[in-house]
């Protein structure tokens, strides 16, 4: 990390006897060690200047700050780098040199005070801000809890109940909305702001206005009777939505212990629960998947040979389903032009009405208005022919998938498309390279491949084959960005990253249904370990045709460790589907409630039968930690192939595409990250031994057996992978 520019805090002094100190650390003003060391200096130099009066704080570049530096975290996990001693910053800096100080500051807010920045704003004896300044405290999403005193701070300043809100939703509040709160004392605009904010605190300082320490604020305050029943709905919330996690729980005791014991004991308590989290499993987890995420984007060999995206204006998606309208009404939504081209006018009506009803459902929630929706919707024209495909930029084909059909589809686009033109695949089955064999594009054909819902699920892979351009896909990983997905490029195989990787999770799940161990008993486990479903109620949802489609594509293609059940072709032949037709393997009710079937039974005896196996009493008596492992050590072993293969770039892009793509808990850090949590040599001798007794489905891969025997994490980069992209 060294030659990065370390960030520094500047101070000029005006003819008012105002000191304007300025956080300076691109991009976003980001507090490092560094910046708050600075930070203290230009205070301590405000304090001792005859000159100085009062002080404002501000950020360079219309940006406060947007908290502290992520980057310094490791060094304080691994209990190194300069991570100064508990409480050096809440207490010694912001509390003793900012909000003690004999001259009064004001935080002049402009863009986005969040984390550190707005506990920094908080100790300064008033805020100004912008009305659309974004103020929050957002460290829960990273396992950690704010540790600049903002868990004491916020609540004296906007009350209990909204201070708790506030910190354990990570919500972010407009500049109005915390002036409305409290949170803020004026709202001003940007170009006045900080002739406003040293105009302010002269006024603090010649009695006009009151100097307050946020610190010891009490009016806002509820009783302690009252404040005991806001802790305890807040307990009883915290343990429904998150029954995994601890960090909001003892965010919870910090806050209330600022109120029971003082404010000052909440502040060394504070420090000392923030040292103990940021060392948590849970923190590493999710600050692994706060840097996997950001990090989708550079690609070795593609994104550092200074290639710029070309602008991409105009989007043509062939398809209407479900998944064409979805990709349409995501593409809309970020303001492309679409054409949507159906084969006729009944199939056409229909796409154009199911992005309408994608869109209307978002006026329905109130995070759109019905103006807005129509303003958008003009964005779309409906098309049965390729006539005005002359000037689109790139081309998303989401049709059935038959191959014949898709070779049909892209030999006509290399007529009627512009020869810039990007030619993309929503295909999740079929090879890229025989969609576009009768083409002599093939180096602009590219996978789009979108999870359903297209316009909700937050992941786009990117699949290259050995002929795409690396201008195509540095293209498609910025419209990726500009449609708010998470691009992830992979390579051309069979199901590519996601789907391939997590072909064993349902496998394994029937082969420990035919053993004996109870359909409902694993669902409930696999969804107490943080999946947002199990196996079961997921084959429901996605419908057993697909299921069973995508279920033979793994069959054939890698025949030697693929369980084969006929538990889903048994219950499809009695015209249960999943959720669709109400019966799958649970019953639906109106709600989509869905209730356990005692029917299912017989169609287990019989699966089992054409198994040829018997009920195991062992698989009957299965722990909650050997159903977890049962299931989830094959997905991690076809994890490890995916990667030895090449198939993607880095380990972190497994992690962040399994927590996007399939639910992965994002607090242990996603398929790979987890596995490394419990260790190679661990996962290798289970599956051997599982294999032994139960068959090749559980046999660990190669790149497995040789990290285990090396004792090796499973995420370290892979030597000269033998790349088949």
């Amino acid at each position: 990390m060294a030659n990065k520019s370390k960030g520094r805090t500047t101070i000029e002094v005006g003819s008012d006897g105002v000191a304007v100190i300025t956080i300076i650390h691109p991009p976003v003003n980001a507090l490092s060690f560094d910046v708050l060391n600075s930070l203290k200096e230009s205070f301590d130099q405000a304090l001792r200047r005859d000159d100085v009066k009062a002080i404002v704080v501000t950020g360079a570049k219309g940006k406060f700050s947007g908290g502290f530096d992520i980057t310094s975290f490791g060094g304080v996990q691994e209990g190194k780098a300069n991570a100064s001693k508990p409480g050096f910053v809440s207490v010694e800096i912001l509390s003793d040199t900012v909000e003690g100080a004999r001259k009064p500051s004001v935080a002049a807010i402009d863009g986005l005070a969040l984390g550190g920045g707005l506990e920094v704003a908080m100790a300064c004896h008033a805020r100004i801000s912008t009305p659309n300044a974004q103020l929050g405290l957002p460290e829960l999403q990273l396992g950690i809890i704010p540790g600049f005193g903002g868990t004491q701070r916020l609540p004296r300043l906007v009350g209990i109940s909204k201070g708790l809100e506030m910190i354990l939703t990570s919500k972010p509040v407009k500049g109005e909305e915390a002036h409305n709160l409290g949170l803020v004392d004026a709202l001003v605009s940007p170009n006045e702001l900080v002739d406003a904010a040293r105009r302010w605190a002269l006024d603090i300082l010649e009695g006009r206005r009151p100097w307050v320490a946020s610190l010891y604020r009490t009016d806002k305050l509820d009783s302690l009777g009252e404040a005991r029943e806001i802790f305890k709905f807040a307990r009883a919330q915290a343990r429904k939505q998150a029954p995994n996690l601890k960090h909001p729980l003892v965010c919870i005791d910090v806050v209330e212990e600022g109120i029971v014991s003082g404010p000052r004991a909440g502040l060394w308590k504070e420090a000392e629960a923030f040292q103990e989290l940021v060392r948590s499993d849970t923190s590493k987890s999710l600050i692994h998947i706060f840097f996997a995420q950001r990090g989708t984007t550079k690609v070795p060999g593609v994104t550092d040979r200074g290639l710029v995206p070309r602008q991409v204006k105009k989007v043509a998606v062939l398809g209407g389903g479900l998944m064409g309208s979805g990709i349409a009404t995501a593409l809309v939504l970020s303001n492309y032009q679409v054409i949507l081209k159906e084969v006729n006018e009944k199939f056409l009506e229909a796409g154009t009405g199911r992005v309408r009803a994608n869109l209307q459902s978002r006026v329905k929630k109130g995070s759109m208005s019905q103006e807005k929706l129509e303003k958008t919707l003009s964005l779309l024209k409906g098309a049965l022919d390729y006539e005005g495909f002359k000037d689109v930029d790139m081309v998303i084909e989401a049709v059935i998938e038959n191959v014949s059909l898709k070779q049909q589809i892209f030999a006509d686009l290399e007529k009627y498309c512009p020869p810039h033109c990007i030619l993309a695949s929503n295909t999740s089955t079929i090879d890229l390279n025989l969609i576009g064999e009768r083409t002599k594009s093939q180096d602009r054909i590219v996978g789009a491949h979108f999870f359903s819902p297209a316009h909700v699920m937050p992941l786009l892979e990117i699949v290259r084959t050995n002929h795409t351009s690396s201008q195509v896909i540095v293209d498609l990983l910025d419209v990726g960005k500009k449609i708010r997905k998470t691009p992830v490029l992979v390579g051309n195989c069979t199901g590519f990253a996601v789907n391939r990787v997590f072909f064993p999770y349902s496998q394994a799940a029937f082969l420990l249904v035919e053993r004996g161990t109870d359909v409902y008993q694993i669902d409930k486990v696999i969804t107490k370990f943080g999946m947002p479903m199990g196996p079961f109620r997921l084959i429901d949802l996605v419908g057993f045709g697909v299921g069973i489609a995508t279920g033979m594509q793994f069959v054939q293609n890698f025949p030697e460790r693929t369980y084969k059940s006929m538990l889903l072709p048994i219950m499809q032949e009695d015209k249960r589907l999943g959720e669709a037709t109400r019966k799958g393997f649970y019953l639906y009710g109106d709600k989509r409630r869905a209730n356990p079937d005692p029917e299912l039974k017989k169609y287990i005896e019989k699966a089992r039968s054409m198994s040829g196996v018997t009920v195991d009493p062992k698989f009957v008596k299965l722990t909650e930690k050997d159903i977890v492992e049962m299931i989830f050590f094959p997905v991690v072993n076809e994890a490890c192939r995916v990667f030895a293969e090449g198939i993607v770039v880095k380990a972190a892009d497994l992690d962040i595409a399994s927590v996007m793509g399939m639910g992965f808990p994002p607090y242990r850090g996603g398929i790979l990250f987890w596995a490394d949590s419990l260790g190679s040599k661990y996962i290798y001798s289970r599956l051997e031994e599982w294999s032994k007794m139960y068959g090749e489905f559980f046999k660990p891969c190669a790149f497995l057996a040789e990290r285990a025997a090396k004792g090796a994490s499973l995420s370290a980069p892979v030597e000269q992978a033998k790349s088949r992209m």
